[in-house]
């Protein structure tokens, strides 16, 4: 199945997250065969890192955004671990800083874009503006509805530069988000990422699906589309990510550059040397 087309979200859709379901995974895969797809997945996508990093021209940005426990950090570890650190770091948005909130809204997070030659993951990202600060009312609507067009200004603007674009949408049910909390709650090593907050965010959750969908609907474009990933599987999360991660790269057609010194000459001189 091709993920790339079947996930994607066309500019100008009108998103619903609720017809749209988060258990969904190909039936022709499952988790025991979906270890071999993806170790093959990841193989490729750590060549064709190697050669974006040595091409040196453009770079590859990739934004993370899901319900709590929705599993950002999962496919960070997941698909995106095994990739050459000299060429890939994740950016995890936390609240603003006092310093952060004195600029506009997109300044800490322009700093953060991947120069050329990498790939940069945000866990969390600008769009964080276009929900919890309208959910929780923290700008007025005539603030963040703007925000829209400024966003796709500055990801148009990223593109144009050579950064290609690609954003997740971990799409979770809101019984499978219960279980994970359980799962955090029963397990010592994970205590410390449940919250207060986690269970009073919950209680939220439809204000943040449909902000959610107007952020999907509005800044979904040809040249940084959004992606909804069905992801009550988390071995189907990782399968179908890495899937369009490896696609998009492909279709860059990035080439290795050319050497800089005469490699015959070099050839010579390494003959001489093993004599």
């Amino acid at each position: 199945m091709n993920y790339t087309t079947k996930f994607r979200i066309e500019p100008g859709s009108r998103v619903r997250l609720d017809k749209l379901d988060p258990g969904f995974s190909d039936k022709d895969e499952g988790k025991s065969s979906s270890g071999p797809l993806l170790a093959n997945l990841l193989d490729r996508m750590a060549k064709l890192q190697y050669r974006l990093y040595a091409e040196q021209k453009r770079s590859l940005l990739v934004c993370l955004q899901a319900m709590d426990a929705g599993g950002k950090d999962g496919a960070v570890r997941h698909v995106f671990g095994p990739l050459n650190p000299q060429g890939c770091r994740a950016i995890s948005f936390k609240q603003p800083s006092s310093l952060e909130l004195a600029h506009d809204f997109l300044w800490r997070i322009e700093k953060e874009a991947p120069r050329r030659g990498a790939i940069v993951i945000f866990n969390r990202s600008h769009y964080e503006d276009v929900l919890v600060v309208r959910v929780h009312k923290l700008v007025p609507k005539e603030v963040w509805s703007k925000r829209f067009r400024q966003i796709n200004d500055f990801e148009r603007r990223l593109v144009a530069n050579g950064t290609h674009i690609l954003k997740f949408f971990i799409h979770i049910s809101k019984e499978e988000q219960l279980e994970r909390f359980k799962d955090r709650l029963d397990d010592p090593e994970r205590n410390w990422k449940i919250s207060d907050a986690d269970y009073s965010e919950r209680l939220l959750w439809d204000d943040y699906q449909a902000a959610y969908e107007d952020a999907i609907g509005k800044c979904s474009t040809d040249s940084a589309p959004w992606f909804v990933i069905p992801s009550d599987r988390k071995w189907f999360r990782n399968l179908a990510i890495a899937q369009i991660v490896v696609d998009t790269l492909e279709k860059m057609d990035i080439k290795s550059p050319e050497p800089f010194t005469d490699i015959e000459e070099i050839r010579k001189m390494y003959h001489k040397a093993s004599g």
